[in-house]
């Protein structure tokens, strides 16, 4: 089970590393390391896990903040039409994306950074992502494609760019010309990816 303990922090090596493909079939460790990744999300969107075991509320986690460089990472999160987006995803890669940029107003949160943080951090409107997704029920890896556009695709690219060593903090500005907002209402967001 992974913890706050788990996740390493801002000015760590790992997180400024490109993390290294992932060879496939996985290995059981990276089966293990899967599935814990995605049961963190869960377990942090559940008030009384949280509570009991002090961590912090996420929507995505990538292997390198466990300080494993490697090209993998969870989500679990709903759009705004309740649809789940739940993945563990090896060797992500973005194959079409808009030349249009959004933001998250407020700003985007970080497991691995631990101080307040000012500006917003630009990323593409809509995005198509194409990668081997393990299913934890069946065991089983699966190529997906997936069309991801608003906040959703923010998530996604958020926790990507941990596989090639950038935080948001790297990238944050006071304003993006051109760029808007991904919703109205995202100051209430509270969820870190």
């Amino acid at each position: 089970m992974i913890l706050m303990k788990d996740i390493i922090r801002e000015g760590h090596k790992t997180l400024t590393t490109v993390a290294k493909e992932v060879r496939l079939p996985l290995s059981k460790s990276d089966k293990k390391l899967l599935k814990d990744l995605l049961q963190y999300v869960k377990n942090s969107q559940d008030e009384a896990f949280v509570e009991k075991y002090h961590i912090r509320p996420a929507v995505g986690i990538a292997a390198p903040q466990v300080n494993v460089s490697k090209r993998m990472y969870a989500v679990h999160v709903e759009d705004f039409d309740g649809v789940l987006y739940s993945y563990a995803l090896i060797n992500p890669v973005i194959t079409k994306k808009t030349n249009s940029l959004i933001y998250l107003p407020g700003g985007e949160g970080c497991l691995s950074v631990d101080r307040e943080t000012e500006g917003i951090t630009p990323r593409y409107e809509s995005i198509t992502l194409e990668a081997m997704s393990y299913d934890v029920a069946s065991d089983q890896v699966i190529p997906v494609k997936l069309e991801l556009n608003g906040y959703i695709g923010i998530v996604f690219q958020h926790e990507l760019d941990h596989l090639n060593g950038i935080l948001y903090v790297s990238k944050l500005f006071p304003s993006i010309p051109n760029a808007k907002p991904a919703f109205e209402f995202a100051n209430d967001l509270e969820n870190e990816a």
